[in-house]
């Protein structure tokens, strides 16, 4: 009997001593953090993340309400556990000014990390006024960055006013983001959402994204990703791109971009090639469900896209294939509603319109929807307004 109580009690303790050790946190004001929102807690923030990174069983970083100044943050790994927490209560709020840095707060080489909640401030403004001026600035800073990572969860979380991308998810495998709310000004320079790059098994759900570029960008060697449940506008929509921009890139492969909801952006689904003779691909990508609400460009593939001058006078080298638009009803502001324009030396192959509902709404109240094809090759199926050019 005493030898099964005594059992039991070595049991009990040791799930208690599991269990602390499991919920232990690091809250970065035990380190020094300032709640003032001008005091640098930079230092406090990576060193509770050292802390919960060397841990051996599951740690979680906390901040606490308030607002915290963090002038730049690289929070790395590889770490000695896969169950690291990142919990943030209050504000975390960059310099106003701005630097030559691509990267404001980077989770690196991390495995098995979830961030939950918080509200990142990454006050872009003075760049966008430099820009504006058309002065000599540098590109800008992303605000929060998942680089060469795996199995990541950002749930929950508030991005805005970032130099450049608000999130990027780079060089990564199985980064799930639900819940995000991303916001920067419709004129605000090359603020994409999220920006995915070089990563495979990347879901983005349940978001609201208003930005001054694209929603949601897929660059070279994405593959295997699921968007759903997107509000995106104001914006430039969700693309595929721009490909083709430089010689070797990678192609992107097996995406689904389902339930969005675009208002007032200025493209719906978009994918998007320079006009250069590298080559490349884009294959196997669904995009379907969509209400589109006054887009100017609904339906695009361009493998002419140069948003500015010196545009490149060659056909593209991307092979876009396995393209199906499905599902989509809404309004136009201009009269080309479908815009398939595709290259003269590689046509694009195997492209589908299925249940496609879009109507004018500009200002010529004589005007129609129409849908434009050059170097194109699919079908179209179920209802077609406009009238398919496939």
């Amino acid at each position: 009997m005493n030898q099964t109580i005594s059992l039991l009690l070595c049991i009990l303790l040791s799930l208690f001593s599991f269990s602390a050790d499991a919920m232990a946190g690091y809250n970065i004001v035990d380190f020094g953090a300032k709640l003032d929102g001008r005091t640098d807690s930079s230092a406090a923030l990576q060193a509770a993340w050292r802390k919960a990174c060397s841990a051996t069983m599951s740690a979680t970083v906390v901040v606490p309400k308030g607002r915290f100044f963090v002038s730049r943050a690289l929070l790395q790994g590889p770490c000695n556990n896969n169950n690291l927490r990142v919990v943030i209560h209050g504000t975390i709020t960059a310099d106003s000014g701005f630097s030559s840095a691509s990267e404001w707060i980077t989770f690196k080489y991390v495995q098995g990390l979830s961030v939950h909640g918080g509200t990142f401030d990454a006050r872009g403004q003075a760049l966008w006024a430099c820009k504006a001026a058309r002065r000599s600035c540098p590109s800008g800073s992303t605000a929060v960055t998942i680089s060469g990572s795996k199995d990541v969860l950002v749930i929950g979380t508030k991005v805005m006013n970032s130099e450049n991308f608000q999130m990027a998810v780079i060089f990564s495998q199985g980064v799930t983001m639900q819940g995000l709310t991303i916001t920067a000004p419709a004129n605000s320079p090359n603020t994409d959402g999220v920006h995915v790059h070089m990563s495979t098994g990347v879901t983005i759900t349940g978001s609201a994204m208003r930005t001054g570029d694209d929603c949601i960008s897929l660059g070279p060697g994405v593959t295997d990703a699921w968007i759903y449940n997107i509000r995106c506008g104001p914006g430039h929509g969700v693309s595929i791109g721009s490909l083709g921009g430089s010689p070797g890139e990678p192609g992107v492969e097996n995406v689904t971009v389902s339930s969005v909801v675009f208002t007032g952006t200025q493209n719906g689904f978009r994918v998007k090639t320079w006009a250069n003779p590298y080559g490349g691909f884009v294959k196997d990508i669904l995009f379907q469900h969509a209400t589109m609400i006054d887009v100017q460009n609904p339906i695009v593939i361009d493998q002419n896209y140069c948003p500015k001058n010196n545009c490149p006078n060659n056909n593209s080298g991307i092979k876009i294939s396995g393209v199906k638009f499905s599902d989509v009803e809404g309004t136009s502001t201009t009269e080309v509603a479908v815009k398939l324009d595709c290259s003269q030396s590689n046509p694009c192959q195997g492209i589908e319109l299925d249940n496609i509902k879009l109507r004018y709404s500009g200002e010529n109240m004589q005007a129609e929807a129409q849908a434009f094809c050059r170097n194109v090759q699919g079908r179209s199926t179920g209802y077609m307004i406009p009238p398919s050019c496939l």
